[in-house]
């Protein structure tokens, strides 16, 4: 009889962002697959979580899963935790949560903690529809991808590093325009977290006179439609309702 595996969030900053649910799902599990078992370690400890720990980062994923799904096929529970945030996003999970898929066993993912989530809504920027980019390329299909997302209609979000944030706002900001509404938001969660708004130009020049720490999302403004589109859906809007 096949096992389970959990995906499992765990806090972005905050550790009384963990739930209950997920303490009690580590506890419960045979195996926790960690991103860095040295961080996961100082949450364990926290919670009183005791349970075996193994590495499971992106080094070693695409080797690791074989025996992983021969665990999970005898019958294992495992959950999956990175450093922060939930599995999958930005960090390990997908492959394993595809195999599990593919080998036919069961596969859930707790809700929990994610980063550009509350960066979205305190972007003040429209979060009904929008594109989630992640890190993007440090070099091969960067500037491909800086020019698509120029394009884009929806509120986009990227992840960045404090040391590569004014070079990113910077490339976004010449090939969108210095004037495109966005927001950088930094240590989510913790206890110094802040965000700040404005143009790309603005972000530019403030974070240039202000050495940005921690972790970083970047939400920015899609590009307005054009009034074409906006006078089909117009016409396309009265013919619905005629």
């Amino acid at each position: 009889m096949s096992g389970k595996l959990y995906l499992v969030p765990t806090p972005v900053g905050n550790l009384d962002d963990m739930s209950p649910r997920a303490i009690s799902v580590l506890k419960q599990s045979e195996l926790i697959l960690a991103e860095d078992t040295r961080t996961s370690a100082v949450l364990m400890r926290h919670f009183g979580i005791n349970t075996p720990m193994s590495s499971h980062h992106k080094f070693n994923e695409h080797t690791a899963i074989a025996g992983v799904i021969e665990k999970l096929k005898g019958g294992a529970v495992i959950s999956l935790v990175s450093d922060a945030g939930t599995p999958g996003i930005s960090d390990p999970g997908f492959l394993l949560s595809r195999a599990c898929r593919e080998n036919g066993i069961e596969l859930e993912t707790l809700p929990g903690a994610t980063a550009f989530v509350p960066a979205l809504v305190n972007s003040g920027l429209p979060c009904d529809r929008f594109c989630f980019e992640g890190f993007l390329p440090l070099k091969k299909g960067r500037a491909t991808r800086l020019n698509e997302l120029a394009k884009e209609t929806r509120t986009f979000i990227i992840y960045e590093s404090p040391l590569r944030l004014v070079k990113t706002l910077e490339q976004l900001a010449e090939v969108c325009g210095g004037e495109r509404p966005a927001s950088v938001s930094r240590e989510i969660s913790k206890l110094h977290n802040t965000t700040h708004n404005g143009s790309l130009q603005e972000l530019i020049e403030y974070f240039q006179v202000n050495q940005p720490r921690g972790e970083i999302v970047i939400v920015v403004s899609g590009v307005p439609e054009q009034k074409e589109e906006k006078i089909h859906k117009n016409k396309y809007k009265d013919i619905i309702q005629s």
